[in-house]
């Protein structure tokens, strides 16, 4: 049977008029880098692949051993080793057939079956959404890549050839498949410097997304080939001619576009397409590191250079490990130039990426090793992403966000060059340091100067990372960050820290309610604890706790519930409840929240309502959102302020003044000197005479408040102050 079927096997996707590619020509192109042994082994797996895939057939009609052969083909362009072609034959037949983990590792190995496994989907459980699938395919994926590149490689020759391909799916799914490719695997394979997959990935993606704007841009290119490759010719050779007069020899080669970078470009800056049309792009490629900077001044000295346009990725190599000179030059007629210059090794590099760097293990030693040391620095960034994620969708909104950087070089206070993303701020760039450093930093210096958290980075800046042991991340970093690292170690550790002021907060809400038995939680039992979890299925205590501070069980029904399974107990008075409200100690952090309406601080009269998922919502008791109905149903809760308290509160002010020069200066210079913070101001010209200056400013009490605004109503321009409530 696969003797027969090996006459058959061609790429898919080529012109079917053409020779079919046997087995036997990719056996023999395998002669090239393999030895014998090792092709039988490839030509085994395929064997085995041709009888388990036996009486499938793709969507186009073909027998499905096209399509792994195919995938085996690509990657042997790419010379990987024999395992990893093996691997690919095989890359479907754990999802695909009858054939298990186990079986592969019985007859190859279980190197061989790991990859497999890696490359398989997740087709045994159940989803509640497509999305959902993705995401956790493509996170068993990546963790499986950090084990062993190849699965990643093999992910991405499966999905060129099935790009390759896509025409004959439905108009739908092809453009969710393609929209997968331009936001997962391209950039992938640009974050691991396979320049010539991302290519056509990006190519294949954006033309079944956009069909009309793929066509449109390629027919634009179309008709300007012709008297481009004029332009492109006369250019080389004045290039060629500039080189062999300063003696230097290098290979010139005009490059043609990329359709979908073009159309990114076309978005990104905001430029028509006849604008980017005429940019001509050039690559020349010398024998060394030294060549490469003398042709640089080469070329400079034979058009004038575009300033600001110079980028030297041999000194600073990129964060997937590509290294080039750019450069963007003024050419005849003013026409923009962008040449490239690298040396022979770096353009091998920049093509294959970490396949280039692949050590074939011809010795037998079975370590996977790869020489990348960037690409091997981003699969611990996503070991670490894992660590933070909560489930499968936010791991892949993290990886996604590194997936697209646009790099920044920065560097330590000792000279040590960081790479991040355009657009990262400080705590990215402490982050990236260490998670703890990231979690207790305060402030920094950037070039010697203190700067806040928020402060974005650019090139060349040296950074200096304030810490604290009592400093902790704030939900409003979220809004800030940018690197997929940063999100997850400040989630992670917001969650971590509102489960234990969760649980805090629930003991003692716990507590408050058994007191009204004459009890407390140290007086119930460990049967009556075990039954109540058992019941409601809460996996320990602390859990069962959390529910209670987040308002999704009430501690008064809890509390009800285990004091009835140890005995018929009845509360000792039922008014007495209302006569032990909670304290509120201004330190419960993300579980207690002070309603924005009416902004209560210590000293105010105060209750609250529970919002389950939410916890406790803190009210002024005057204020006009709280009804009666809130007042007597069971989402209230009678609190109070702890008698000694701590933190910084918010309130809101309203200043009318009558308009005069400064005046805004001088109000605000006033709430500053009286020890406290101004978080937003609002200014409201009224009648041409007065002005209201409105005021979020932070206060510790009712007594900070009273000074603050004794301080201001003694200010010659201020007519009357209110403090704004709901």
């Amino acid at each position: 049977m696969s003797q027969t079927l090996a006459d058959q096997v061609t790429p898919t996707g080529e012109d079917e008029n053409k020779p079919r590619y046997l087995i036997s020509n990719f056996c023999s192109d395998l002669d090239a880098y393999l030895s014998p042994e090792q092709i039988r082994e490839v030509y085994r797996a395929y064997l085995f692949g041709a009888e388990a895939h036996s009486g499938q057939k793709r969507m186009s009609g073909e027998p499905y051993i096209y399509h792994p052969i195919a995938v085996a083909r690509i990657l042997s362009d790419m010379r990987m080793d024999y395992k990893c072609l093996m691997a690919a034959i095989l890359h479907d037949v754990i999802e695909d057939t009858e054939s298990s983990k186990e079986q592969l590792i019985e007859l190859f190995d279980e190197e061989i079956a790991e990859l497999v496994d890696g490359v398989s989907k997740l087709t045994h459980l159940d989803f509640k959404s497509h999305a959902e699938m993705q995401a956790a395919n493509v996170r068993k994926m990546l963790l499986a890549m950090t084990r062993d590149i190849r699965v990643i490689l093999i992910k991405l020759a499966d999905r060129l050839h099935n790009m390759r391909t896509l025409g004959v799916m439905r108009p739908a799914k092809a453009r969710r498949i393609a929209r997968e490719t331009m936001e997962i695997y391209a950039p992938i394979a640009s974050r691991l410097g396979i320049y010539s997959m991302r290519v056509e990935l990006e190519k294949l993606g954006f033309q079944a997304y956009y069909p009309w704007r793929f066509r449109v841009i390629e027919m634009t290119l179309r008709n300007l080939r012709g008297n481009r490759k004029e332009i492109v010719d006369h250019i080389e050779s004045a290039i060629l001619n500039r080189l062999e007069q300063e003696g230097l020899q290098g290979e010139v080669i005009g490059r043609e576009k990329n359709i979908s970078s073009i159309y990114r470009k076309m978005r990104e800056k905001k430029v028509s397409l006849s604008e980017l049309a005429d940019v001509y792009a050039f690559r020349i490629i010398v024998d060394s590191v030294d060549t490469c900077y003398r042709i640089l001044g080469a070329v400079h000295n034979l058009y004038k250079p575009v300033p600001g346009k110079f980028k030297d990725y041999i000194a600073i190599p990129k964060a997937n490990g590509y290294q080039s000179l750019h450069t963007v030059l003024f050419g005849p007629h003013g026409l923009p130039i962008e040449v490239q210059i690298r040396t022979t090794e770096m353009d091998r590099i920049a093509e294959a990426g970490i396949a280039a760097h692949w050590l074939y293990k011809m010795d037998g030693d079975d370590q996977n090793l790869f020489a990348n040391t960037a690409a091997k620095g981003w699969l611990n960034n996503l070991l670490e992403l894992q660590k933070g994620a909560g489930n499968s969708e936010e791991f892949l909104e993290h990886v996604k966000i590194d997936l697209f950087p646009d790099e920044v070089y920065v560097f330590t206070p000792r000279g040590k060059i960081m790479e991040l993303p355009k657009g990262a701020t400080v705590i990215d760039f402490a982050y990236a340091v260490h998670s703890d450093v990231g979690n207790h930093c305060v402030a920094a210096r950037v070039d010697r100067r203190l700067v806040p958290l928020r402060s974005r980075l650019f090139n060349g800046q040296t950074v200096e990372i304030l810490t604290s042991n009592n400093a902790r991340p704030s939900p409003a970093w979220l809004d800030v960050v940018i690197t997929g690292k940063a999100r997850a170690n400040i989630r992670t550790f917001l969650k971590q820290l509102k489960q234990q002021e969760a649980a805090e907060l629930g003991r003692r809400l716990l507590e408050k309610e058994l007191e009204v038995y004459d009890s407390c939680i140290a007086d119930l039992s460990s049967e009556a604890i075990q039954s109540y979890l058992e019941t409601y299925r809460l996996p320990h205590f602390e859990a069962l706790l959390e529910d209670i501070a987040l308002g999704n069980r009430m501690a008064l029904m809890v509390a009800r519930h285990m004091i009835g399974a140890e005995e018929d107990r009845q509360p000792q008075d039922t008014g007495e409840r209302s006569a032990m409200p909670l304290a509120i100690r201004g330190t419960e952090g993300l579980v207690v929240k002070y309603a924005k309406c009416c902004r209560p601080i210590p000293g105010d009269p105060i209750g609250a309502l529970f919002r389950p998922g939410t916890g406790i919502v803190v009210h002024h008791r005057d204020c006009r959102n709280l009804s009666e109905e809130h007042k007597q149903g069971d989402s209230w809760l009678d609190v109070q302020w702890e008698d000694e308290m701590e933190g910084e509160f918010t309130t809101e002010l309203r200043v009318e003044v009558g308009n005069q020069r400064g005046v805004l200066a001088e109000v605000a210079s006033t709430i500053a000197d009286t020890d406290s913070n101004i978080e937003h101001v609002h200014t409201e010209e009224r009648d041409g005479i007065t002005s209201a200056l409105t005021f979020i400013i932070s206060t510790h009490n009712r007594q900070h408040l009273a000074r603050i605004m004794k301080r201001l109503k003694a200010l010659p321009p201020v007519i009357r102050i209110i403090r704004q409530m709901a």
